[in-house]
């Protein structure tokens, strides 16, 4: 377990500790909320792209090539976010880090599914609990621990932080994780369907960068994403072995539903950890230290709330206590200002630590019982997929309602849009039939 916890834990350490930086980071170029918004969604677009394709390069090629090859681009990465050229080139590495650290997810769910395969034992839940509670702890502790470096180093040092990070996993996949299966003489993989993957790359980027700025002056893209679209599902149901299984995704209604609920938890989770600092640093004028401080309710409740959701029974009511939890903490954030009461602020970031903690794990164990196992590894990708989605569409909302200053206003604007997908996440959950028919894991 442990090489693969090392892997999956750089993309979420990597998509938290950007939080109390962008105001630094805008400081030092005269840049903006709007600006410094491309420096989450840069990885994110990166990740949301890549996940299915890494995922895809794990099913063919083999787990451990993948998780090493992944370690070595964040080390790079780490290189050069140290160079303070301009924001334009730190988004540039942002996108650089969303490839690299794409690897360790899928790459660790293919590697047990395997291992599960070959013993004909299953997965104890348990296993699963402490890969979805490593990359949540990471997750949840990234702002505070980027307050703390940039603190002592400045905010360089959240760049700088990849190199012994990605070094340890890279050292860990080579020495701990075992080769991948050697194939046979004259066993070739099938050949990868490269249209698909242009098109499925093509179709998200187009649809992700209208997300970003949705405008009538851009209505081009979304037309333009709706035709590569179906330019896709053109040639995925017209080749043996495609790289979108169309099909499989039809037939397993299951798994787009947990795609779905994936994608609104974290819209709502990411739109509060990245909005709520800024606000915490904007309106309530306190430094990244502090801001980060005020997010550890946030980790101490999210990582005692995945270490809860390791049992095997229960999936549904810890799915609908996740909706609920964002609808009232949601609901709370309509009453919060920069005079709030300390407390009242602290206790607020516990409540979406709690929705956190639950929702991955939860839907981690539905997407394992849910996927083929000879597609593991892409079918875990796009789960991913689903969860930058959410993450993407909240950096736009975050840009879209504070504009060029994090203040109440813009907090609010925040809040009534939380409640509104907060309230589709709840009906969403509350109305899924398989859900009550989950059995437990082995």
């Amino acid at each position: 377990m442990t090489p693969l916890v090392a892997g999956a834990v750089l993309n979420p350490i990597n998509s938290t500790l950007i939080a109390v930086a962008l105001v630094p980071i805008g400081q030092a170029f005269g840049a903006g909320p709007g600006r410094t918004a491309w420096l989450i969604s840069a990885l994110y677009l990166a990740t949301a792209v890549g996940q299915p394709v890494v995922g895809l390069l794990v099913d063919r090629y083999g787990a451990r090539r993948v998780l090493i090859g992944g370690a070595a681009v964040v080390i790079v990465a780490g290189v050069a976010g140290m160079l303070p050229v301009s924001v334009s080139w730190l988004t540039g590495v942002r996108a650089l880090l969303g490839v690299g650290t794409c690897a360790g997810f899928p790459a660790a769910m293919a590697i047990l599914r395997r291992r599960a395969e070959a013993s004909g034992q299953g997965v104890p839940a348990r296993v699963l609990s402490v890969l979805a509670m490593s990359s949540q702890t990471i997750m949840v502790i990234g702002p505070t621990l980027g307050g703390v470096l940039i603190g002592l180093f400045g905010w360089p040092a959240i760049f700088a932080v990849n190199i012994p990070l990605a070094g340890a996993s890279l050292l860990l996949a080579l020495f701990w994780v075992p080769k991948d299966d050697p194939r046979a003489d004259g066993d070739q993989p099938a050949p990868i369907d490269v249209a698909g993957i242009v098109l499925f790359s093509a179709t998200l980027l187009a649809l992700l960068f209208y997300l970003m700025d949705p405008g009538v002056g851009d209505l081009y893209l979304l037309a333009a994403a709706v035709a590569l679209g179906a330019a896709l599902v053109f040639v995925e149901l017209r080749i043996p072995r495609p790289f979108l299984d169309l099909r499989m995704l039809a037939a397993n209604r299951a798994i787009l539903r947990t795609y779905l609920r994936q994608g609104l938890s974290f819209l709502a989770i990411y739109a509060i950890m990245f909005g709520y600092a800024q606000w915490l640093e904007s309106a309530r004028h306190l430094s990244e230290e502090a801001a980060g401080m005020m997010l550890l309710p946030m980790s101490g409740v999210a990582v005692a709330a995945a270490a809860f959701s390791g049992r095997t029974t229960g999936v549904r009511a810890r799915l609908v206590t996740t909706a609920v939890a964002l609808v009232g903490g949601s609901v709370l954030l309509l009453f919060v200002g920069e005079h709030t009461w300390l407390g009242v602020l602290l206790a607020l970031t516990a409540l979406f630590g709690l929705a956190q903690g639950l929702t991955s794990v939860a839907n981690q164990n539905r997407l394992y019982r849910e996927a083929p196992a000879e597609q593991m590894g892409t079918a875990s990708g796009l789960f991913r997929s689903a969860q930058y989605l959410g993450a993407i569409v909240a950096s736009t909302l975050i840009a879209q309602c504070f504009g060029r200053h994090a203040g109440d206003e813009g907090l609010h604007r925040l809040a009534i849009a939380l409640v509104v997908v907060s309230a589709l996440l709840l009906a969403v959950t509350l109305f899924d039939r398989g859900l009550r028919e989950a059995r437990p894991n082995r």
